[in-house]
């Protein structure tokens, strides 16, 4: 079985492998027509279960081969210019690359004795988003998984900086469309989702300011602490901005923790046209950012910065076996000092790829175009007496739903769209994301495709409405 270890002696083997393996991904990527075959949960689930792990097929080609039919072949491809579902994007070959190095090599990110140049690579990447965001000379960070375990780091700081004596005093106000990572956050700190004060947003889906400073007068006289605001630069299902420079003076008025979740919005770093939507994030004390959403990298690759380093140490734990305090007097950059895991994949290596391949110019004209694309989607949607849309887009996003012409019940509205994105997805010809608007059901997407043209968008909508009239047809011959 040493045969199967990536060594010296087995370095020509390796070539082969991934080099099929690649050619195979890279044929279906040529070949692939549609988002998504339609298989279903039925259909796929007796493939994988009659595979038994305990016997292996002992060739790399029959594995693939068997990949092909339980993977590959039924796989969501985000690549395709009719996904437009979720928060996914499709990569850019750069960080693929750097994907198949970091693999390969292996580093863990968490000591210095284990990484070596990625550490300081990581590092550079950190100083490089925290000037983009305008935190300042003393800023730092470090990679994480994603926005849910950033925002959790984020809030953990924010605890400990508040210095209650009691947990149940703190209080965390956010927008009542934020992710629901920030409830998910507070619980795992132990304050518990009520903890968690919502605000109301305006007809933008923006977090209405007068509704935040009412709150935090309240919070103040009911002798509670208000521990922190989490204004979010790029909602999940409107991709909205919150008003950043107003919240700001609302936190250093009442002294309060400001974290802004720009998992979405941060590739408005990069942006030649619209960098200004971000304007107020330089204030922050903390700062959520997912290139995995923004700057086309695969998942995952995602960050936390804070505007100050020290603040860091809350998530510091020393070990003589693996970063010793003494470490830290001999200047020797390990960076499990300030990470809320260990072991830890070299992710920064993807966005290192990209920037020095494409610069952040190229990541941001990228963005840009799909941000345009978004304001060419809501035209058409608002030209379209099919369709009701809720918000103008300030990133990609589009929330809608179909308003048929003779139906006025909303329940019945409802499950007509709720069956036109069912039939859609098991048709594989497009995949759109859903979400709920004051209680009724509404169909979304999330265009983060350059690729996608507003001829896409057309036939999509033209295919909604299809399967929705064709419900509602069945229902009336039934109901007849």
């Amino acid at each position: 079985m040493r045969s199967h270890l990536l060594n010296d002696t087995t370095a020509e083997q390796y070539r082969r492998s991934v080099t099929e393996g690649v050619e195979r991904v890279a044929a279906k990527l040529a070949t692939t027509d549609r988002p998504f075959t339609g298989v279903t949960v039925d259909a796929l689930s007796p493939r994988i279960d009659a595979i038994d792990l305990d016997q292996p097929l002992h060739d790399t080609t029959a594995v693939l081969d068997e990949l092909e039919d339980v993977y590959l072949r039924d796989a969501v491809y985000f690549h395709h210019p009719r996904y437009l579902a979720h928060l996914n994007c499709p990569v850019v070959i750069p960080a693929v690359l750097g994907e198949a190095v970091l693999s390969a090599v292996n580093s863990s990110l968490d000591t210095w004795d284990q990484s070596a140049g990625g550490t300081l690579i990581e590092r550079k990447l950190i100083d490089w988003t925290a000037r983009r965001i305008g935190l300042g000379p003393a800023a730092d960070g470090v990679f994480t998984s994603g926005g849910t375990q950033s925002n959790l780091q984020a809030l953990l700081l924010a605890r400990e900086e508040a210095k209650s004596d009691s947990l149940a005093q703190l209080r965390i106000f956010a927008s009542e469309v934020s992710h629901f990572s920030v409830k998910k956050s507070a619980k795992l700190l132990g304050l518990g989702q009520e903890a968690v004060v919502s605000i109301p947003v305006d007809h933008d889906k923006r977090m209405q300011t007068l509704a935040l400073a009412h709150e935090l007068e309240r919070c103040k006289q009911d002798g509670l602490v208000p521990m922190a605001v989490v204004a979010t630069a790029g909602t999940t299902d409107f991709g909205s901005i919150d008003p950043l420079p107003e919240i700001a003076e609302l936190c250093e008025q009442f002294d309060t923790w400001l974290h802004v979740d720009a998992a979405y919005g941060c590739g408005l770093l990069a942006s030649l046209k619209y960098r200004d939507r971000l304007n107020g994030i330089e204030r922050a004390d903390s700062v959520t950012v997912d290139y995995h959403k923004s700057f086309f990298q695969p998942v995952s690759s995602s960050a936390v910065l804070v505007k100050d380093a020290s603040t860091l140490r809350h998530a510091t734990y020393h070990a003589e076996y693996l970063n010793p305090r003494r470490m830290v007097q001999e200047r020797i950059p390990n960076q499990v000092d300030k990470s809320l895991q260990t072991t830890r994949r070299f992710d920064a290596l993807k966005l290192w790829m990209t920037l020095r391949t494409m610069g952040a110019d190229g990541i941001g004209q990228l963005f840009d175009e799909v941000c345009d694309l978004a304001q060419e989607g809501w035209k058409l949607l608002a030209a379209d007496p099919r369709f009701d849309v809720v918000v103008q887009p300030t990133l990609s996003t589009l929330v809608f739903r179909y308003i048929p012409a003779t139906v006025t019940d909303p329940a019945e509205i409802d499950r007509a769209n709720l069956y036109a994105r069912k039939a859609l997805f098991a048709s594989g010809d497009a995949i759109v994301a859903g979400t709920k608007v004051a209680g009724r059901h509404y169909l979304k997407f999330t265009l983060l495709n350059p690729e996608t043209q507003a001829t896409d968008i057309a036939a999509v909508l033209d295919l909604i409405a299809g399967h929705a009239e064709q419900y509602l047809g069945e229902t009336l011959d039934r109901a007849s």
